[in-house]
């Protein structure tokens, strides 16, 4: 006979852990193998029990979800799958819990189907993602990508101020060569054709005060 899928309930709403409890205990290929009521004290049942799934709220006390998923998630190679549960759905809410580690993303207002659909794949190691998830995650993913790096900020305020190549690079202590490779990638970001183009933009999207 398989071995159940061990799990984990992280929740600080005892009537909602309850809740979660009561469905996945229903099911024979499923077992709750401990309750923790904020992110510190699933830490320490993670590493005591060794679930396969870790249902994972994200705002608790002590310890908020995201960072318990991350500390997990870093605890080695037979790290629990973590399954985020949660009725948070913004975007920074889901790029958070998705960097942290979490192999899934489920608000708490599933059907009882999906979330025990959502604990299987978990546990088999797939992504799982609420409806419209997905693409709020790429869409955010890909925003934060074209935004511009520390120092290409650095490099295109230089530029605003009227600084050459040559300026900016002994300003910043960067070859010359340089200088142009950062602006080459900013001109990709902002969509411009030239020096001027990048700082008006940057300016509109308020990257440049």
């Amino acid at each position: 006979m398989t071995e159940p899928i061990r799990i984990l309930v992280v929740d600080d709403h005892p009537l909602l852990r309850a809740g979660i409890v009561g469905i996945i205990d229903d099911e024979p290929d499923l077992q709750v193998v401990g309750e923790a009521s904020d992110g510190e004290e699933a830490v320490c049942l993670a590493a005591e029990l060794k679930p396969d799934v870790v249902c994972m709220d994200l705002r608790m006390p002590v310890c908020d979800g995201a960072t318990a998923t991350a500390r997990i998630a870093r605890s080695g190679p037979s790290a629990p799958r973590i399954l985020v549960l949660t009725t948070y759905d913004t975007d920074a809410d889901i790029l958070r819990a998705v960097e942290a580690g979490a192999s899934g993303y489920l608000l708490k207002d599933a059907p009882p189907d999906v979330l025990l659909r959502g604990i299987r794949d978990a546990a088999w190691g797939q992504t799982v993602l609420a409806p419209g998830v997905a693409s709020r995650l790429m869409n955010s993913m890909r925003s934060t990508a074209e935004r511009l790096t520390a120092r290409e900020t650095e490099v295109l305020s230089l530029v605003a101020e009227g600084y050459s190549n040559a300026e900016v690079g002994r300003q910043l202590f960067i070859s010359g060569d340089t200088v142009k490779t950062h602006l080459q990638r900013i001109y990709v970001k902002l969509g411009a054709d030239d020096r001027t183009g990048a700082v008006t933009e940057a300016r509109k999207r308020g990257w440049l005060t």
